[in-house]
């Protein structure tokens, strides 16, 4: 796979992918969420004002809930992520293209012995190197582990065991990718009891005003604690469920390849018995 760095594809997608989400969101925020919410606001103050006996039912509405900064912020970190996951699904559908491509041009009824693992590992490192698309994939790489060790060995098993090594190094990687993702699943329900500390705090510093008969502000500053914990927790649910089909392809990915290299290259190799060789030398 792909050594990760500055300039790497995945770094990238990451950073462009924060950048959008920032940009996105505050333009959603900036000219239709805080312009509706204080309209919708501006109304309930009206309303309430008309009714002196109390009885008045503010209007509900999304943008309401969605206006304070912790709802921001958590939208923000949701739209990143699913940039990341949906970069990281074409990944592996750019993966599982390539058990289409024929990387050994082996005959019906052809083996693969130790004498042309060499010749046969160079063909598809030859491949790899001058088709974009193979490069850096898991399967071509896999292909190249097996018949490199079994030109070393002339052992079948030890090339079967160089696969299962590289399916399980290709696993941790993707593991290893996902690690940013699972920070912004945590990171989200986080920001959201952030809101809440802070609402609640706010409608504590208000309790004086409360007693006196004013619990506007106490509401609002309660609306914020409530709000954004349940914009948090629904945005976790949802990126949690992402995570989770995500990683289970990924592995879906793995065992594929390792059972494609299993039955078409390991398969095909064959150890000549001693009294194949001798009469292969005379």
């Amino acid at each position: 796979m792909k050594k990760k760095g500055l300039l790497s594809r995945d770094f990238i997608v990451q950073a462009a992918g924060l950048f959008i989400s920032i940009v996105v969101i505050l333009s959603v925020y900036k000219y239709y969420i805080w312009p509706v919410a204080e309209d919708i606001e501006i109304t309930n103050s009206i309303q309430a004002s008309q009714n002196p006996d109390g009885v008045f039912i503010p209007k509900k509405s999304v943008t309401v809930i969605l206006k304070n900064y912790e709802q921001l912020a958590c939208l923000v970190l949701m739209m990143w992520a699913m940039i990341i996951i949906v970069f990281k699904f074409t990944k592996v559908f750019s993966e599982q293209s390539m058990s289409d491509h024929q990387f050994l041009k082996i005959s019906r009824g052809e083996r693969i012995i130790p004498e042309d693992a060499l010749a046969y590992y160079k063909e598809v490192e030859s491949q790899v190197r001058h088709i974009p698309r193979l490069r850096g994939k898991i399967l071509p790489e896999t292909i190249l582990s097996a018949l490199h060790r079994f030109d070393a060995t002339r052992s079948i098993q030890d090339a079967a065991h160089a696969v299962s090594e590289r399916a399980e190094m290709a696993h941790e990687q993707l593991e290893s990718d996902l690690s940013l993702v699972r920070y912004v699943a945590w990171a989200i329900p986080s920001v959201g009891f952030i809101g809440t500390v802070r609402g609640i705090s706010e409608a504590l510093g208000q309790a004086d005003m409360a007693i006196q008969g004013d619990i506007s502000g106490v509401t609002s500053s309660l609306g914020l604690a409530f709000n954004s914990t349940f914009i948090a927790l629904l945005l976790s649910i949802g990126l949690m469920l992402l995570v989770h089909l995500l990683q289970s392809r990924q592995e879906t990915l793995i065992i594929d390849i390792e059972d494609w290299v299993t039955k078409k290259v390991i398969g095909l190799m064959k150890t000549p018995t001693s009294e194949e060789s001798a009469i292969s030398f005379t």
